[in-house]
């Protein structure tokens, strides 16, 4: 059998470390670059004002700036995020477990859980400041309400994906339904898991943001409510990009989980 030999470097990359580094730069890290510059030189020669449309070195300045009013407003969204996410995650894949299990509970509330995703939060949002207030517990609610949909339902779709053959081959071989669970059905399920767990991570933000749209005193929606209402466009372009980031992290921590999750896929690439 034939071995492939892995590429090498030319010889230019290798006896120049400058070459070397850039050589592991992401392609959308300079993808991103590119973009930043092009929107530098275009604001730049077309006169763009900046409560229109302001250059990246403007918001660059406007986080250096506003930085100490950013940071903390941004770790309020992100607690929000984070606390609303895990709340959903005890709450989902439990739930998902049942209605895989129990037929009865499955045709009582799977049907509920898809229709209740037909009614935006925005609608639902105001329901719930006056129910609970304009403290955290609202914000909390609402990301829990946009997150748990995908989370469910991948899981669902992963639990009933194992093959019924190799489940009847199991409980033939002594399995109990807990073995069954925890050694068959859940490690294939982890991949549709994990799909809408990273579903879920960008619905979260976006549950913050709406919730601290409709009604807050802090957080980076509420940055972007108070700066557009004095036309501040660059301070809501550098609240936007501190909640891209947010998400961005999120989702990549994430997938580390995944690969500490199922190492077996890993190997196999």
């Amino acid at each position: 059998m034939a071995v492939l030999a892995e590429p090498t470097a030319t010889p230019a990359a290798r006896g120049n470390p400058v070459l070397r580094i850039l050589g592991k730069v992401s392609p959308s890290a300079w993808s991103l670059l590119v973009i930043l510059v092009l929107w530098e030189l275009s604001v730049r020669i077309g006169n763009v004002p900046a409560y229109m449309l302001p250059a990246p070195s403007q918001i660059f300045q406007e986080f250096i700036d506003y930085g100490h009013r950013l940071l903390p407003n941004a770790g309020v969204t992100l607690f929000e995020v984070l606390l609303g996410f895990t709340l959903s995650v005890l709450i989902s894949i439990p739930l998902a477990v049942l209605i895989v299990y129990s037929r009865p509970i499955e045709r009582m509330i799977y049907p509920l859980i898809v229709s209740s995703q037909t009614v935006p939060m925005v609608a639902v949002a105001p329901l719930l400041l006056t129910w609970f207030g304009y403290g955290m517990t609202p914000k909390i609610v609402i990301v829990i309400l946009q997150t748990f949909f995908p989370i469910v339902v991948n899981t669902v779709m992963g639990l009933n994906s194992a093959s019924r053959e190799m489940i009847y081959l199991a409980k033939s071989m002594g399995a109990s339904n807990w073995q069954v669970f925890w050694k068959f059905r859940l490690p294939q399920a982890l991949p549709s898991i994990f799909a809408g767990l990273k579903l879920a991570t960008a619905m979260s933000v976006i549950g913050a943001i709406v919730a601290e749209f409709v009604g807050a005193n802090a957080g980076l929606g509420y940055v972007i409510l108070v700066a557009g209402a004095s036309f501040n466009i660059t301070r809501q372009f550098a609240a936007i990009i501190l909640i891209i980031l947010i998400g961005v992290v999120f989702f990549a921590v994430l997938e580390q989980v995944e690969k500490l999750a199922m190492p077996w896929r890993r190997i196999a690439r």
